[in-house]
């Protein structure tokens, strides 16, 4: 759609593949690009399959905006997490190839998807916000309390834990992983497979499944807005 995000449409799925420098930040633009994505796709009725560039998924949101002052972190902290709110309620499925390290909000990304695939390799997978100085945000905290394990919950949030690909899968940030080589056509596999699905059974019955989950997260959302957040250390 732009040169953030590369949209490409096929007969069961759409694809957005996330391109914003070395570490693929997810800045304001990006996430304006990703919601432009999503109405365009929404509108197409598809499975929407999100990838990154060769080795990194994303990084995390941008760190220009996020050490600039508090209140420019929390604007894009609040943007990223209405995103996440966005994706969860989306009507169709969403699919995340994660094509390398998926830290911070790229993590979060993760946990915002309905199917998640990772690649083989020497990939970190986590939230690293404490690592960096920055008290995790309630909408994070709901966000990875519905996602992940449970006896992985507190290990990934409080104490920063960082996980190999295959270690993602038991904590829950991925579903699966195959050979890099194999992540796209995994991913299309899988979206032919959601292709199946009643539309509408499918979208009501994940809105039912997550209503107070994404009730929680609204709240969470609105909590962080009128509480502030601490950005992380320069």
């Amino acid at each position: 759609m732009n040169e953030l995000i590369h949209y490409t449409s096929a007969e069961n799925y759409v694809m957005l593949t996330i391109t914003n420098g070395k570490a693929n930040a997810i800045s304001h633009e990006v996430i304006d690009a990703l919601n432009a994505c999503l109405d365009k796709a929404e509108k197409e009725e598809k499975t929407v399959i999100v990838t990154g560039q060769s080795g990194i998924f994303s990084a995390g949101y941008d760190l220009k905006s996020m050490t600039q002052s508090p209140q420019s972190a929390l604007e894009l902290v609040t943007k990223g997490s209405r995103l996440s709110h966005r994706m969860l309620s989306y009507p169709y499925p969403i699919i995340a190839a994660c094509s390398g390290h998926a830290v911070a909000k790229g993590a979060f990304l993760l946990l915002s998807a309905d199917y998640r695939i990772g690649i083989e390799g020497d990939f970190k997978i986590g939230l690293n916000e404490v690592m960096i100085g920055m008290t995790m945000h309630n909408a994070g905290i709901e966000i990875a309390k519905a996602r992940l394990a449970p006896i992985y919950f507190e290990r990934s949030v409080s104490c920063s834990e960082i996980y190999t690909p295959k270690d993602a899968v038991t904590a829950g940030f991925l579903d699966t992983v195959v050979p890099q080589e194999q992540l796209v056509p995994t991913a299309i596999k899988v979206a032919s497979m959601f292709a199946k699905l009643n539309k509408k059974a499918h979208k009501e019955t994940k809105l039912k499944v997550r209503k107070p989950y994404l009730d929680s997260l609204e709240k969470a959302i609105e909590l962080d807005i009128e509480n502030g957040l601490t950005p992380p250390s320069k």
